[in-house]
């Protein structure tokens, strides 16, 4: 029988190898591992039992020192590389080490839960995790073990040692004929048969190579056949396939590329791709193949020049592959028409800067605008106008006849707007009844004064809307850049600054922006930062002017009014404080504030000068009106155990001027806990009168107005003032109400005022408002003079 190369190749090699030394070794480091992992799991498993019994006292009682410190213990075992504790309300969590050592193996963990052994029972109090380097199979082996690997390596060594020499011996050589007849078939190109007989693997190599050479001639048809079924695929695919070199040239089209734009092969085959796209886009396209592409494909969204002229929005997705010893790179890109998206994106842009009310810019919008104009009007030397419109009592339509009666009145104001601007102008809503208008231009100062005027000039006539008649206002504020702002923003707020200052000033107009403007908002700042300053550190006080009966002279009550202790700058006036505060909503604040001040001090007056009879005007705010007001001055007067009636509430006809459910409910509730009401600056308004009759008024305080034109030198005007009082008095007497006279100064006034039969008085004749310390002192005076005359 022949010996074939085969049977001594895989007698020696094989056998000593694959059969021997491969599956022992194998299966030693295998149970040599295991057994390391099993001794390890064993030792962490009583590890963490151990210290998970003794974490649960110190989780339990929350002791944190406790806790590291035990941790810090289980770190210090090998084979533990980091700690993790935590209780079960996240109070404690405790990772150590802060950096952990972080195994080639990765890592494993194990997790047990802690349990405090109460006296109702185990208790869950937190859990323990342990991180510990996997082992893998050579950390696992012992010193005898190495030695046995060592051996091991040895047999291994040999027995490559005679493969290499058997190899030599019994197959190299007659291999040589069979490469011969290879490296001949190499250099011929053709595919070369070897003319080999034998019956060994030699001459079955020998067929073998023979049988592969038809193989591979067969494979090479197919490959031509597939090659024209793809060339076929990538012409009938329904994309805009086509490829470029790394000159960017064209080499190759789809025929579908070829239908979508129009071109013929010839026209666009050896040509860059970039020059079938728009001069103006060119340099954008080409910076945007620059970027970095993701996972080698490109993706670059610009305009392509069709056939026929017409322009295209087309995402290109270029995918490019470097072939090692290629001399090209293999590219393919696919064009997509992304026309209609790139439309539909253009609307939904429009439509995220557009108001959707009126048609205008919204703030989002105008605000683009105004950075892009400021860039033109420094690049023309011109100026640029920002217009701040304000409709004035537009809240009242939405209030009174609802928010859709607004919008139609919005949106007529757009449409005469739209026809008063000139060309070029850009106009926006900022937001509710607020609107602002960019004009630019060499001398734009006197156009936007004038635009200004005309915007208001719309107001004149009224508006009906769903057959209710409306008056209107706008309150404009107007801004330059560069003389009044540097900036966008600096412009918008200095034109929204000559607005209020324009509303402040009266409405219905326009308002240039000057430095007195600025001056005006820091003074404002001041005051906002005094107010919050008072209220902070308590220097807000409650003075009292007493109210007496005029024909006796008697103290019957007193007005609080509100004042502001300023340590550095003495008593600040109230006017300024009270407007600032209801404009910027601390006016609910600094009323609790001085209505508490005001009943603690009617509180000491009482105890000091035994009078609990006298009672306490107190002043309202509209914005302080809210259902909650009855109850707290309720809890109030109980806390400081004055009487219900000794509280007279003050308001005047801006409160009751619509007539609004809430504040009727709101007086209701005062009159039903005993409290008494009193009109103030009674005579001033619209319909005074009809108030007496409406609401449940005690009071009737007629204002000091109406006193001083008692004693004017104008016969005519004295005469009148003086009809006026006495008719007032007449009537609120018969409406069984107390008539009460503001601003009695001299005594001439008083006596007439006695002769009409007015009931009180109040004002600087009688008394200026003064502090509580000095009504006690003035009071302890009047005692002890009195003591002093009874003694005599």
């Amino acid at each position: 029988m022949t010996r074939s190369v085969e049977s001594r190749f895989l007698a020696i090699v094989g056998i000593t190898i694959f059969i021997l030394v491969v599956p022992l070794f194998g299966l030693f480091l295998s149970l040599a591992t295991e057994r390391a992992a099993n001794e390890q799991q064993q030792n962490l498993d009583i590890l963490l039992a151990a210290n998970a019994q003794a974490l649960a006292k110190p989780l339990w009682d929350f002791d944190q020192e406790s806790v590291e410190q035990i941790t810090a213990t289980i770190v210090s075992n090998g084979p533990v590389t980091r700690v993790n504790v935590k209780d079960i309300s996240g109070g404690i969590s405790v990772s150590m080490p802060a950096l952990p050592r972080w195994s080639k193996n990765g890592l494993e963990s194990i997790t047990r839960e802690i349990h405090y052994r109460a006296v109702e029972g185990p208790k869950h109090v937190g859990t323990i995790t342990i991180y510990y380097s996997r082992i893998d199979m050579f950390s696992s082996l012992r010193q005898a073990e190495v030695m046995l690997i060592g051996i091991f390596m040895l047999a291994v060594i040999g027995v490559v040692g005679s493969a290499i020499i058997g190899n030599r011996l019994m197959v190299m050589k007659p291999l040589l004929k069979l490469t011969a007849a290879i490296e001949a078939t190499r250099r011929l190109g053709s595919r070369h048969h070897v003319d080999w007989q034998s019956n060994d693997e030699i001459g079955r190599l020998a067929r073998s190579f023979n049988a592969m050479q038809i193989k591979l001639e067969q494979e090479e048809g197919e490959l031509r056949l597939a090659h024209r079924r793809s060339t076929d695929i990538y012409n009938t695919t329904p994309a805009m396939l086509f490829s470029l070199d790394e000159e960017d040239r064209i080499t190759g089209v789809s025929e579908y590329w070829l239908l979508a734009t129009g071109y013929q092969r010839h026209q666009v085959v050896g040509r860059k791709f970039v020059e079938l796209v728009p001069k103006d886009a060119r340099t954008a396209y080409q910076e945007r193949k620059k970027t970095c592409a993701i996972a080698d494909v490109l993706e670059a969204t610009t305009q392509f020049v069709c056939a026929n002229g017409t322009i295209m929005d087309v995402l290109i997705a270029e995918a490019s592959r470097k072939i090692e010893g290629a001399k090209e790179d293999l590219s393919l890109s696919v064009m997509t028409d992304v026309t209609a998206l790139k439309q539909s994106e253009e609307r939904n842009h429009h439509q995220a800067i557009t108001d959707h009310l009126t048609g205008l810019r919204n703030r989002q919008g105008f605000e683009t605008a105004l950075d892009n104009e400021i860039a033109a009007t420094d690049e023309a030397g011109e100026e640029l106008a920002c217009i701040f419109v304000d409709l004035d009592r537009f809240k009242w339509i939405n209030d009174n006849l609802g928010h859709q009666a607004g919008d139609i009145v919005l949106c007529r104001f757009v449409e005469s707007m739209n026809l008063r601007l000139p060309e070029g102008a850009i106009a926006a809503r900022l937001g509710g009844d607020e609107f602002a208008v960019l004009l630019r231009g060499p001398a734009i100062e006197e156009v936007a004064t004038e635009i200004s005027r005309t915007l208001c000039d719309i107001f004149i006539e009224p508006m009906t809307i769903d057959g209710s008649t409306v008056r209107l206002s706008a309150s404009i504020g107007i801004a330059l850049y560069p003389s009044h702002a540097a900036n966008a923003a600096e412009l918008l707020q200095k034109s929204d600054m000559a607005m209020y200052s324009k509303k402040r000033d009266g409405k219905n107009g326009a308002q240039l922006y000057n430095s007195d403007i600025q001056d005006h908002t820091r003074r404002r700042a001041e005051i906002e930062h005094d107010i919050e300053e008072g209220l902070a550190e308590d220097w807000f006080d409650a003075y009292f002017q007493p109210i007496v009966e005029v024909g006796s002279g008697r103290t019957v009550g007193y007005e609080a009014l509100m004042r502001l202790v300023h340590p550095e700058r003495g008593i600040i006036p109230p006017a300024q404080l009270i407007r600032v505060a209801e404009e910027n909503g601390a006016i609910s604040r600094l009323g609790g504030k001085v209505l508490e001040k005001a009943l603690a001090n009617l509180a000491k007056l009482s105890a000091a000068t035994g009078d609990q009879d006298a009672y306490l005007a107190v002043n309202f705010s509209p914005l302080q009106f809210d259902p909650s007001l009855p109850v707290r001055l309720a809890a109030l007067t109980t806390q400081f155990e004055i009487a219900p009636h000794r509280i007279v509430i003050e308001i005047t006809e801006a409160t009751l001027l619509h007539d609004n459910p809430q504040i009727r409910t709101i007086l209701d509730e005062f009159n039903r806990y005993g409290y008494r009401l009193a009109l103030d600056d009674f005579g001033t308004g619209y319909s005074s009168l009809s108030y007496l009759n409406r609401f449940p008024v005690d009071i009737v305080k007629i204002d000091q107005s109406f006193i001083r034109s008692l004693t004017e030198d104008e016969e005519e005007l004295r005469h009148k003032s003086r009809m006026l009082v006495e008719g007032i008095t007449a009537i609120s007497h018969k409406m069984e109400c107390t008539v009460v006279a503001e601003g009695i100064e001299t005594d001439e006034q008083r006596r007439i005022l006695e002769e009409f039969g007015v009931d009180y008085g109040q004002g600087y004749h009688f008394a200026r408002p003064q502090p509580l310390s000095a009504l006690i002192e003035q009071a302890t005076a009047n005692r002890a003079r009195l003591q002093k005359a009874s003694a005599g």
